[in-house]
C-alpha cells in the first residue's frame, strides 16, 4: 500500500468513527422491532437499522486492540463482520438487548483476526489459550518484576492459577510474545553464506533408512505369504477372519459358520499361528526369530 492509499484509509477510518459516534441509540422497543423484522421477514432495512445504530460498539475495542499491531481499518472491518454475525444469530424472544449480545461478537471477531494475523505461527485455538494471549500482558503488568527479564517460576504459577491454564502454556506464551517471527532464509552467520534453515534437523528418515524399511517390509510380506500357503483351507479361513481382516470375527460367529465349537476354532487358530511362526523362523534362517503375530 502506498503512502497516499494509507492516508486515505486512515481518513476513511476517522470518518467511520465520527459517523458511528453520532448515530442515535435505539430504545429497547425499537431494537426489538428491528430484530424481529430482520429475523422473520429478512428485511434488509431493518438489518441496516440495527448495524447503523450499533457500529459504535466497534470503535472502542478496535482502539484497544490496536496495541497488538493490527491496523484500525482492519479491526473496524472485522468488528462490522461481528455485528453482522450477531444480527444473524440474535434471538429476540430471549428478551436480551441486541447491543449486549453484539458486543461479544464484535470482540470475538477482532480477537480471531488478531490471532490469525499476529504471527505466522498459530498462537492459540482453545478458549483458554485465547484468554491467555489477551490477558498475559495485563497480568504481567501487575507483577512487580522487570519486564525485560523472564518471569520467575512463581510468577508463571500465579498467571496460570489466575487463568486456570497449565504452567507450560504460560511459558510457551511468554516465549511467543517475547520473540519476533524470523525468516528461515535469514543469514545465520557473519559471512552470510548460511541460512537458519541450514541448521534445522530433518525429522524424516534418511534415504537409507527408508530403503531398508521398504526392503524389510517386502521381505516380511514374502515370508508371511509363504507361511500362509502352508496352512490348510480351514486354517487359512480362520486366520483370515481372525487376524487379517479389518474387524476380527468372533469365535462364536466362526463356530456357527464352520459348524464346530468355539473351543475348536480357538485350537485351530492357535495351531495355525504356530505353523506361521515356525515357517517364518525357518525362512529367516534365525533360530528364535520374532513372529509377525502373537500366537
Amino acid at each position: 500500500m502506498t503512502i497516499v492509499e494509507s492516508l486515505e484509509v486512515q481518513r476513511a477510518s476517522r470518518r467511520f468513527i465520527s459517523t458511528s459516534m453520532r448515530a442515535p441509540l435505539l430504545s429497547r422497543a425499537d431494537e426489538l422491532a428491528l430484530a424481529v423484522r430482520w429475523r422473520e421477514t429478512g428485511d434488509i432495512e431493518a438489518l441496516h437499522g440495527l448495524i447503523d445504530a450499533y457500529t459504535r460498539l466497534v470503535v472502542r475495542p478496535a482502539m484497544q486492540y490496536r496495541r497488538y499491531g493490527a491496523s484500525l481499518s482492519d479491526l473496524v472491518q472485522e468488528g462490522v463482520v461481528g455485528l453482522l454475525i450477531a444480527a444473524q444469530r440474535f434471538q429476540p424472544e430471549r428478551q436480551a438487548r441486541f447491543s449486549t449480545y453484539a458486543a461479544w461478537w464484535v470482540r470475538s471477531a477482532m480477537q480471531e483476526y488478531i490471532l490469525r494475523n499476529w504471527s505466522i505461527v498459530r498462537t492459540g485455538t482453545t478458549a483458554a489459550q485465547k484468554s491467555l494471549f489477551f490477558n498475559f500482558r495485563r497480568l504481567r503488568a501487575r507483577i512487580d518484576e522487570p519486564h525485560d527479564r523472564r518471569l520467575t517460576a512463581e510468577a508463571r504459577r500465579h498467571i496460570a492459577d489466575e487463568l486456570k491454564v497449565p504452567i507450560g502454556d504460560v511459558e510457551a506464551m511468554e516465549n511467543r510474545l517475547s520473540a519476533n517471527d524470523q525468516s528461515l532464509n535469514a543469514p545465520a552467520g557473519l559471512d552470510g553464506e548460511e541460512e537458519w534453515q541450514d541448521h534445522l534437523a530433518d525429522p524424516a528418515p534418511s534415504p537409507e533408512a527408508r530403503a531398508v524399511s521398504r526392503l524389510d517390509g517386502e521381505t516380511r510380506s514374502r515370508w508371511l505369504a509363504a507361511a500362509l500357503d502352508e496352512l490348510t483351507v480351514r486354517e487359512r479361513r480362520i486366520i483370515d477372519a481372525r487376524r487379517l481382516g479389518d474387524d476380527a470375527v468372533t469365535l462364536k460367529a466362526l463356530s456357527r459358520r464352520l459348524g464346530i465349537s468355539k473351543e475348536r476354532v480357538r485350537q485351530i487358530e492357535h495351531g495355525a499361528m504356530g505353523k506361521i511362526k515356525r515357517s517364518i523362523i525357518r525362512q529367516s534362517g534365525i533360530k528364535g526369530g520374532r513372529p509377525l503375530f502373537d500366537a
